[in-house]
This record gives C-alpha cells, sequence and structure tokens, in this order.
C-alpha cells in the first residue's frame, strides 16, 4: 500500500530509547504478560485527548489496565442492531472475558467534543448536524443531559456537561445486561471521575451526596 508511510524518526528514536531501557530492564515481566496474557484490574474509559494520561495519573505499568478511549470519553446505550459498536465490544470483552473488577470513566476540563455538542444544540456548529458528521452524530449521545445545564450561566455550562458526559456513561453501561448482572453480583463496580487538566484535581463521582468531589 503506497500511502503506508516509515515512521517519523523521532517515534523511531523514542522507540530504540524505549527498548533499550525500559524494555530491557523489565524483559521477564513483558514476556510473562506475552505468555500469560492480560489480566487488568480496571478498565478505563476515556476521552481521546492526548492531554488526559490515564496510565500516568494513576501510575499504571503494563498489564494493569484495560484502556478505551473516544470522543469525549462516552458510552452508547446498550444496542446489539448488527451495526458497529467498537466502544460496547470493548466493554463486552473488559467485563464478560477479562472479567475486570473496576470499570472507570474519566472526564476532563476543556473537553473538545462536549463543546461541540454544546454548540452544535445551542445552534453554533451547524456542521455537526449533518448526517456525514461523524463527530456530531456521537455526540448526540450526549445530548439529553443539555437540559440539565441550559439553566446554569454561560461560563459554567461546558465544566457542568463535562461531569454530565461522565454520569450519561455510567448511566449507559448500566443498560448492559452482562454490566447489571456483574454489578448485582458485586463482581464489578463503576466509577466517575472528573479531572482539572491545568490544576492536576481529579473529582469522584459521590453517590452518598449526589455531585463530584475532590479526591
Amino acid at each position: 500500500m503506497t500511502t503506508i508511510r516509515p515512521l517519523p524518526a523521532y517515534l523511531v528514536q523514542r522507540y530504540q530509547g524505549w527498548k533499550a531501557t525500559t524494555y530491557a530492564d523489565n524483559q521477564a515481566w513483558f514476556r510473562r504478560l506475552a505468555n500469560e496474557g492480560q489480566r487488568p484490574r480496571a478498565m478505563v474509559i476515556a476521552c481521546c485527548d492526548s492531554r488526559v494520561h490515564v496510565t500516568s495519573i494513576f501510575g499504571a505499568e503494563q498489564g494493569e489496565f484495560f484502556i478505551h478511549r473516544n470522543i469525549a470519553n462516552l458510552v452508547p446505550p446498550y444496542a446489539p442492531d448488527g451495526d458497529y459498536h467498537g466502544t460496547s465490544a470493548a466493554v463486552e470483552y473488559a467485563v464478560t472475558a477479562l472479567k475486570v473488577a473496576h470499570l472507570v470513566v474519566v472526564g476532563h476540563s476543556q473537553c473538545g467534543g462536549v463543546q461541540g455538542c454544546l454548540d452544535m444544540c445551542q445552534g453554533r456548529a451547524p456542521e455537526l448536524e449533518k448526517k456525514t458528521s461523524f463527530v456530531g452524530r456521537w455526540m448526540d449521545i450526549l445530548r439529553p443531559a443539555i437540559d440539565k445545564i441550559a439553566d446554569l450561566p454561560a461560563e459554567r455550562q461546558a465544566a457542568a456537561l463535562e461531569r454530565e458526559a461522565v454520569l450519561i456513561s455510567i448511566e449507559n453501561l448500566m443498560t448492559f445486561p452482562f454490566i447489571r448482572d456483574a454489578v448485582d453480583r458485586h463482581e464489578l463496580t463503576l466509577h466517575g471521575l472528573w479531572m482539572d487538566i491545568g490544576e492536576g484535581e481529579l473529582e469522584a463521582w459521590d453517590p452518598d451526596h449526589g455531585r463530584f468531589a475532590a479526591i
């Protein structure tokens, strides 16, 4: 395929540095992971945003997290319609095959996808309303939460909607029968987090008080 080009030199150099240091110092561990398979303790659903690095935040090693990233860390409702469902497939594999004990949804500040949803719903992004917009149709998942933040001052709406993206994803996760069953059997717990990128602050949903609170 002539459209495939060699890696940029800086990526090649970084790989070679990793192979000579991190891999060389932990070769037995990497081979064990390869031979014995993965046994992650948690699945993390995070945004594609390059500023959100969940393995660094939690100091996770290889094999510890099963990670899925998409625009605005959204999970669609359970819909076994025969169409393509990358996020749902990742969730199914994590819960039914890998038997993860925790499923963590991580939202964040200044999320471009959430801002796009807000702009689209308030008439400022007609391009996202088109049927041909993959981003727009994906952000339709978040549309039901728009009414919840509509009465807030304009400057607070985006941050509030970012947190609602976490909550709506968790609500949608609970529509998956195998997730509800695992939760009911106390084999799986769900967690909702929101991170302030600039401040390095992490908030967790507190079900007892119905709000996000700093960790």
